[in-house]
């Protein structure tokens, strides 16, 4: 192989940004499904495999202090034989030139492969995506699409993000917007829609991954409600278990009701039985067409200390009953 550095047409003393960005651009120049120039996969494995060896930290100083060539081999260990070159990070595949000259066939074959990877498989399966993993099944990369993937002869989509994120009901009952880092480092504010649910998954298009000869992936963010201590949800309505002493519920009263937003007053009758339920309209979560409601189950308190005067009316009641 050629000097790699001339093959990406970076200079020595180049950047790992720099190398990242020349192999980019080429990869996208020269990929057989842009390119329809009869060498264009034999060149595109040519940038590939130089990607392969700078792109690698320690593979790039070991090539700059002359202990292996542009190949990837140890100096003292020839090139060996065989027709077929392979690529080290593309584990498992061989590339033939002879084939990608004939122009048929698959120009790549199934090898034994140096082990796992990064680097130039790392980004070629960003670019390529779908194509990248046929390969990895025994097929040709460079073929078109199937129907249901990416268009026929078009680019491979970028790679789906799965990320999660844990909001609270005030979050939701608000409408806040949150910020979040992104599993591939990029902070995005996510507007929280109405409606949303625990568990409900949220396509964010065009963030996943990166894909430069097509569009990019999406992010599919799994939203967490996080448990509250007062509220239960069903649905869009909220549940709520409120205590109340004992001369409320039999007398009536005014009641403060805490809710998402703040305490509002409810009004209980005489006479309110523990575990009634009463019903505050449009204090639950924001729905999809409108929002839910409150609903306050009673619970009624006995008092801490015992009270002569409480104690008497309990006798007597008892004493009517069993007379």
């Amino acid at each position: 192989m050629r000097d790699p550095y001339d093959i990406l047409g970076v200079s020595r003393s180049a950047s790992e940004a720099e190398i990242k960005s020349a192999y980019r651009k080429l990869a996208k120049k020269w990929h057989p499904d842009q390119n329809k120039d009869s060498k264009a996969a034999a060149r595109f494995a040519e940038i590939s495999a130089a990607y392969e060896l700078l792109g690698d930290t320690e593979k790039r100083g070991q090539f700059d202090r002359g202990e292996i060539d542009a190949d990837g081999k140890p100096r003292f260990a020839g090139f060996g034989a065989g027709g077929g070159r392979r690529y080290e990070g593309f584990e498992g595949f061989d590339f033939d030139p002879a084939a990608a000259a004939r122009g048929r066939g698959s120009a790549w074959r199934s090898g034994p492969g140096p082990g796992a990877g990064g680097g130039a498989e790392d980004i070629f399966s960003q670019l390529f995506g779908d194509a990248f993993r046929q390969a990895g099944r025994g097929g040709n990369p460079f073929q078109q699409a199937p129907r249901g993937g990416a268009r026929a002869g078009g680019p491979a989509k970028g790679a789906d993000i799965n990320a999660s994120l844990s909001v609270t009901l005030e979050e939701i009952a608000a409408g806040s917007k949150k910020r979040i880092l992104l599993p591939n480092d990029r902070e995005v504010e996510v507007n929280l829609p109405k409606g949303v649910s625990d568990g409900q998954v949220i396509r964010l298009r065009g963030l996943g991954g990166e894909n430069p000869i097509g569009e990019p992936g999406d992010v599919l963010l799994r939203i967490d409600i996080a448990p509250h201590e007062r509220f239960t949800v069903e649905g869009d309505n909220l549940r709520l278990r409120l205590p109340v002493p004992l001369e409320d519920a039999i007398l009536g009263a005014t009641l403060r009701v805490p809710t998402l937003t703040g305490a509002v007053e409810m009004k209980i009758p005489p006479m309110a039985s523990s575990g009634r339920t009463f019903r505050m309209r449009g204090k639950g979560l924001p729905g999809k067409k409108q929002t839910g409601d409150l609903l306050v189950t009673l619970e009624v308190k006995l008092p801490e200390q015992a009270d002569d005067a409480l104690l008497d009316f309990a006798r007597k009641r008892r004493a009517e009953k069993a007379a």
